[in-house]
């Protein structure tokens, strides 16, 4: 299941480590981020990413710390760390990469950033400039005061104003230097790591080379010591010279992960791109299993229920145990207004993922779609289990109240709607819908306790206090 998030219910402190710097120098770029960025969920997609950075994250020591993979939608080449938690990564880093190792570079690179610690330290910095400034600021308007005050001293004033300039532009470039720093850091770490799990680092030398030679023009006559990275060129000769020096630069990834990689990116495209688009990238003669894949994608989506169906059977016949294809045949019934028929397929799909809780979400959806009371107790069981192992899908407890409504239980369903509302960024109606949930809770109890929480819960950085 594909499904589009509007935006992340925690809105990025930073996002990437040059657009840190970019606030500190304007600040008014940070309304922009004030909801967060468009997510992309999918399991089969989440999957790929965190197969891919399993072993990085082993190499750098991070295996336990739950680095997740967030993918953002959006169509540019992107991917970077913002919390020390999360590594996101554009939709269309993942479509514009042709080999597994490519995007598994540029993952890497990201690893490199995260153990690191770049932006616990980049915050450091920042919190120091910010001081500078403020100090540089105190001094400069001392100045200017003082000018004014010893009979129209116009020097001594020009002097302050400059104290109160001068600084800034010094601390930025400061600022942007320890940037490009972190930026090479970071190349060195993720060519380590891909060293040591045995991958090669051409796939992320054979990226950032694409970037510098699109980016050659524009960055030809640019100062160097205002760039937020290093030049790309010498920043690339540096990478080619590391990442050539490794035993493992012409391994090749394994043509099995190089079709899953393939496959994703063939649904990627079915689900996010013009139909015309997507038949020119998979043209009706592609018979390959990627074409197929983005060719039933997008006939389902623009309304070909019945031959969508017939191309997915067919999907599912040369891969009877793939869960995405399953997936994919309850979601196309579900949408296409079938969900009683979608039922199957998605316990299919459950199964067949070992429980995957967005999969359980969309089985979770059929079952309460479909209008059958019976359904409902299965339903809320399998919701609960997955917004338990999930908990940022607001679509689980959105059908979790809708169960819980269906079987009169409004104290239940009322605290289900409330934290559906919280995941969206909707204060006020969470804490409107958590308030009354709290008068039909005994106090004290589970449920109450929640809906408290949510009662009493600050906004988060970045959200209205509506």
């Amino acid at each position: 299941m594909l499904l589009r998030i509007a935006h992340r219910k925690t809105p990025l402190k930073l996002t990437a480590l040059t657009t840190a710097v970019a606030l500190l120098v304007t600040p008014t770029l940070a309304t922009a981020q004030n909801k967060g960025p468009p997510v992309l969920r999918d399991t089969e997609s989440e999957q790929l990413l965190r197969d891919y950075t399993r072993p990085i994250l082993r190499a750098a020591g991070m295996e336990k710390q739950n680095i997740q993979m967030v993918i953002i939608n959006e169509s540019v080449f992107n991917a970077f760390v913002a919390d020390g938690r999360r590594i996101f990564v554009n939709y269309g880093a993942m479509m514009q990469s042709e080999t597994p190792n490519q995007i598994i570079g540029v993952l890497a690179h990201e690893t490199g950033h995260l153990a690191g610690g770049h932006l616990s330290k980049l915050r450091e910095r920042l919190a120091e400039a910010q001081t500078q400034m403020i100090i540089a600021m105190l001094l400069g308007a001392g100045a200017m005061v003082a000018g004014a005050r010893g009979g129209g001293n116009s020097g001594l004033a020009n002097a302050g104003a400059a104290a109160m300039s001068a600084p800034g532009e010094v601390i930025r470039r400061t600022l942007l230097s320890y940037v490009r720093q972190q930026e090479e850091n970071a190349d060195k770490a993720g060519v380590k790591f891909l060293n040591a799990t045995g991958q090669s680092a051409r796939g992320m030398y054979e990226t950032f080379k694409r970037f510098t030679d699109e980016s050659l023009f524009a960055a030809r006559g640019a100062d160097p010591y205002v760039q937020s990275h290093p030049m790309p060129a010498e920043r690339v000769r540096a990478l080619e010279e590391l990442a050539r020096s490794s035993p493992y630069w012409d391994k090749k990834d394994d043509p099995a992960l190089q079709m899953r990689h393939d496959m994703v990116r063939a649904k990627i495209s079915g689900f996010m791109e013009r139909q015309d688009t997507v038949y020119r990238r998979y043209p009706l003669s592609n018979a390959s299993l990627p074409a197929r894949y983005a060719h039933a994608v997008t006939t389902y989506l623009h309304g070909d229920l019945r031959n969508a169906l017939a191309q997915i059977d067919g999907l599912i016949q040369l891969q009877p145990a793939n869960p995405y294809f399953h997936e994919l045949r309850g979601q196309a019934l579900l949408e296409g207004g079938r969900p009683a028929e979608a039922i199957a397929p998605l316990r299919k799909a459950v199964q067949l993922s070992s429980n995957a809780p967005l999969i359980q979400m969309l089985l979770g959806q059929a079952l309460v779609a479909s209008n059958n009371t019976a359904f409902t107790d299965e339903a809320i069981t399998i919701l609960r289990t997955a917004t338990a192992r999930e908990t940022e899908a607001p679509i689980g407890y959105m059908q979790l109240a809708m169960a819980y409504g269906r079987k009169g239980d409004y104290a239940q369903a009322d605290l289900a709607s409330a934290q559906a509302a919280f995941l969206r960024g909707d204060n006020k109606t969470a804490r409107d819908l958590a308030s009354r949930a709290k008068t039909r809770f005994a106090i004290g109890t589970p449920g109450w306790v929640k809906a408290d929480d949510i009662v009493s819960a600050k906004p988060l950085p970045g959200q209205k206090s509506n």
